[in-house]
């Protein structure tokens, strides 16, 4: 039966579906199904690999999220702290409505960050022009000695309006770039130290992290745009001032700045589903692990947590959780868990099955929910 997955990924990057792909799944933490298909780099002729490194984007942020729950766990931080106690920038934060800037009536929360219920929007043209200026000119500077840190950005982030009062809605927006600043304020290092020392190191995973060293840049995975109807190209932006570093860069992004193989984001992925356990060494108390998976949206939220793709899901710890099965067109179960990326990069993980599902790729612009559909009701019926 796996042969029909097999068969199925490959007329995927066949079609131009997908330039790539990466598919792993593990049961239990012992790979049960792996395969790699299409070019990692199509002008140079190079295959995608299973050491192929991907740019994570958004599925960085339960990295992010894993990382606030182990300083919560250590009495570092109080998910209902205000977030002006770690970043007092935000102190006078305002808030857009009905074209007006008014006052703030509540303040933001660490549990509204990782809810994405804080009104920090990503920056979206028009709608947002205040956030759309600041990550231009944030973009601008990437590069050079002027280059905006990781508590910088959130700085900056403070001086531009939320999109509406703290904890009445749920929008996606930036709101794990300022939880990156807050692990940097409560753990007095740089974000992408503390993630190394708590998770990438001791989980073995050395390809993962916010730069590619020049050793492993042939292995990064291009991103190409792939819009139906036309010729592949490849995308060299720095979309949400994500860089192709080789270097530690100044800002180090919570929501999108990951870089990792499928290899290493699967053993994180393997530590969440044996409840914050891997190799012997407890990472994260399951509890919190527990509290980690499930869904945090009042029904007020819920209302607004509106996709037409997360049908049938909630949220909470910047992640998707299943709770009605029924309106999803997949194979699943209630109680899976995940998120995915802006390259197309998907995960889930299934707590009672104890399966963790991985797809890397890297290409925008082509609307795969079809496709992402197909993999995903395949791994269930040909591989578990």
């Amino acid at each position: 039966m796996r042969e029909k997955l097999d068969s199925l990924i490959d007329s995927l990057c066949r079609q131009g579906d997908y330039m790539c792909l990466n598919v792993l799944v593990q049961r239990d933490g012992e790979t049960v199904y792996s395969r790699t298909a299409g070019y990692a780099d199509k002008e140079r002729n190079i295959p995608a690999r299973e050491d192929t490194i991907f740019h994570l984007y958004s599925m960085s942020k339960p990295v992010t999220a894993a990382a606030v729950m182990k300083l919560w766990e250590d009495g570092l931080l109080d998910l209902m702290d205000p977030l002006t106690r770690y970043l007092p920038a935000f102190r006078e934060q305002p808030v857009r409505e009905d074209g007006r800037l008014v006052p703030r009536q509540s303040e933001i929360t660490i549990q509204d960050l990782l809810n994405m219920t804080s009104g920090i929007p990503y920056p979206e043209g028009e709608e947002t022009p205040e956030m759309s200026r600041l990550f231009e000119e944030a973009m601008a500077k990437a590069e050079g000695p002027g280059a905006f840190g990781t508590v910088e950005l959130a700085n900056r982030i403070a001086q531009t309006p939320l999109v509406f009062q703290p904890g009445t809605r749920w929008r996606y927006g930036a709101s794990a770039d300022v939880l990156g600043a807050v692990v940097e304020v409560v753990s007095g290092m740089r974000f992408g130290e503390y993630l190394r020392r708590e998770f990438f190191e001791p989980l073995g995973m050395e390809d993962t992290g916010f730069f590619i060293p020049p050793e492993k840049k042939d292995r990064l995975a291009v991103i190409y745009r792939m819009p139906s109807g036309s010729e592949p190209v490849p995308y060299h932006d720095k979309h949400l001032v994500i860089l192709d570093s080789e270097t530690e860069p100044a800002f180090q992004s919570g929501g999108a700045g990951l870089v990792s193989t499928a290899k290493d984001y699967a053993a994180f992925m393997t530590m969440l589903m044996r409840e914050g356990t891997s190799g012997g060494r407890r990472y994260l108390h399951p509890a919190t692990v527990r509290f980690l998976r499930s869904g945090h949206l009042t029904p007020r939220q819920q209302e607004t947590f509106d996709w037409p793709r997360l049908r049938g899901y909630t949220y909470g710890n910047l992640m998707r959780i299943l709770e009605s099965p029924q309106e999803q067109c997949v194979v699943c179960r209630k109680g899976e868990y995940g998120w995915d990326g802006w390259a197309g990069t998907y995960m889930e993980i299934h707590p009672e099955e104890k399966v963790c599902a991985l797809i890397m790729t890297a290409q925008i612009d082509r609307e795969n929910d079809c496709a992402r559909r197909m993999l995903r009701n395949g791994i269930y019926r040909w591989v578990l």
